[in-house]
């Protein structure tokens, strides 16, 4: 498994990682324990979950059972702002709200320090000093390693980084943002602005929630128990007239090299500055091992021209 540093960061993490969401939700504790130890004798080394995974707290619940002593072995992700109540109080980025999330985290999880700890999404109720200020006190005690943040648009990451420079803080050092093949939106923005400051990208749903593992055919019968097959919301946003004929143009594309539909996710993504691990989901050790092996494709200039080409991106 190759190892890449986030951003201009030291912390050092798998170029796939494991997305820890289904833990507590999909699937339980005997399942989950089977995902974890897959991906670690696969060499996988980030775990990335959140506070609000698995009905508020519950993949942090069970990550926190199953790691034991192999906790020092992992980097250690997860996040906090999203509502953890009904009434949204327990929300935000606030240092009201983070020092008391951490803690509720670190208990769930049953470790002393978060090596990675990120907003989930923007607060506009807050200052981004105040947000940042407060990070900066958790990494001083020791209880996080690193902050980082997900869902920000390119000028409020712009301003966090300005912001963290002009007062001497630490700042953020990653994002965590849809991207695949399917989904390019931040291409323009968030992308050029991150690789200007430094910051690690970490892309979720990089299979665009399993359309680009090849197991889906149009007007076919869906695979039982698939995701795009049980959550009808993902189902319209992702199996659209454009991404079917965008999907089979990738699926010959790596066909005629020799390689899977699964392949050409992962090794776009890790070719593409500044991707440092891609985080990719499962439900069964045979998905953990699969993505593990899947991101060896190192792409050339003239594939990536081919595939701007077929998804609509060429200059």
């Amino acid at each position: 498994m190759e190892i890449r540093n986030l951003g201009r960061s030291g912390l050092q993490v798998s170029a796939i990682g494991l997305g820890c969401n289904n833990f507590g939700g999909r699937i339980g504790l005997e399942p989950s324990r089977a995902v974890v130890h897959a991906a670690l004798d696969a060499g996988i080394t980030l775990f990335d979950t959140a506070d609000v995974y698995g009905e508020r707290g519950g993949s942090e619940t069970i990550l926190g059972e199953i790691l034991g002593p192999r906790r020092k072995d992992i980097v250690l992700a997860t996040k906090f702002a999203m509502p953890m109540d009904d009434e949204g109080r327990l929300a935000g980025a606030s240092r009201r709200y983070i020092i008391a999330a951490v803690e509720a985290s670190l208990k769930r999880l049953r470790t002393d320090w978060i090596d990675l700890y990120q907003q989930h999404r923007p607060d506009p109720r807050t200052p981004i000093e105040e947000t940042l200020r407060a990070l900066e006190d958790l990494i001083r005690a020791g209880k996080i390693r690193y902050a980082g943040c997900s869902n920000l648009p390119a000028w409020q990451v712009v301003e966090a980084v300005w912001t963290a420079r002009s007062i001497g803080l630490s700042g953020f050092v990653s994002c965590q943002d849809e991207m695949s093949l399917l989904v390019r939106k931040h291409e323009a923005d968030l992308l050029p602005a991150m690789r200007a400051h430094g910051l690690g990208l970490l892309p979720f749903f990089p299979l665009a929630s399993g359309l680009l593992t090849g197991k889906y055919r149009r007007n076919a019968t869906m695979p039982e128990g698939a995701r795009l097959t049980k959550t009808q919301r993902l189902a319209d946003r992702y199996l659209t007239e454009p991404n079917w004929g965008t999907t089979e143009k990738l699926a010959d594309f790596a066909e005629s090299r020799g390689r899977s539909l699964l392949e050409l996710a992962f090794g776009w993504l890790l070719s593409r500055a500044p991707v440092a691990s891609v985080i990719a989901g499962a439900t069964s050790p045979e998905q953990v091992r699969a993505n593990a092996a899947a991101g060896s494709w190192t792409l050339g200039s003239d594939d990536a021209a081919e595939i701007d080409r077929i998804t609509g991106h060429a200059t």
